[in-house]
């Protein structure tokens, strides 16, 4: 099992559908306490896997192994499935595990966002705005934890606070993340430059426009995107 695992979504980019999902946008480092290489072979390490069927099914058959578990490793087993949850829409299951792992870890500032966006998507705005500025207070730098807080602001009307937000997100997320905004605003239509990870004052007008429409969304739909930022 990998020391630091690293959770992403890859996007292609065709039409837009849906919100995306901001919880794991570009590559979101999870640090996984120290006894990743005795559980190496283990086949509870599903539970590291990028399909989601599969994580569920592998952090639910490490947690209900027997195996004597770090606290940390215990936190990030529900934390991971947590996210294959929520990647499914199944919040209330999500909620559920995020609860477990951010009381087992009080300082998780990537559950602690993760779940901010699943209070977000189930409509519990105020709970969610409360999670994210715990994690911003752990990780002040975190791209994620600002796009997090950008939707919620967006949501609400707050809509300097959520332009403000979205371009720290862009700032500390660096290209990658710069790219997710230009997919998801060349689907939304208000953006029509270079996919190129620049942030120029082309994007910034978009997300200008964007913020100020509580059912706009910068990112694109969770398997859009994959081309330009692959």
């Amino acid at each position: 099992m990998p020391r630091h695992l690293r959770l992403s979504l890859h996007r292609s980019c065709p039409k837009r559908a849906l919100a995306g999902v901001a919880l794991s946008l570009a590559l979101l480092t999870v640090p996984m306490p120290g006894r990743a290489d005795t559980m190496a072979n283990d086949p509870a390490t599903d539970c590291f896997s990028e399909d989601n069927a599969r994580r569920i099914t592998g952090c639910t058959a490490l947690l209900d192994s027997g195996k004597e578990l770090s606290v940390g490793e215990r936190a990030l087993a529900h934390a991971l499935r947590a996210l294959a949850f929520s990647l499914q829409a199944r919040f209330p299951e999500a909620l559920r595990d995020y609860d477990v792992a951010i009381k087992l870890r009080p300082e998780f500032d990537v559950a602690l966002n993760n779940r901010a966006w699943a209070l977000f998507r189930t409509g519990r705005y105020d709970e969610g705005m409360a999670d994210v500025e715990r994690a911003l207070k752990i990780a002040p730098w975190s791209a994620h934890a600002f796009d997090t807080r950008a939707h919620l602001h967006q949501v609400q009307g707050r809509i300097q606070q959520a332009l403000s937000d979205y371009l720290l997100a862009m700032r500390f997320g660096g290209e990658r993340l710069v790219k997710l905004y230009q997919c998801g605003l060349e689907a939304q239509g208000l953006f029509q430059g270079a996919m190129d990870g620049v942030e120029s004052h082309e994007l910034r007008k978009s997300l200008s426009q964007c913020v100020r429409d509580p059912a706009c969304d910068p990112l694109p739909p969770d398997e859009e995107c994959r081309r330009p930022t692959s």
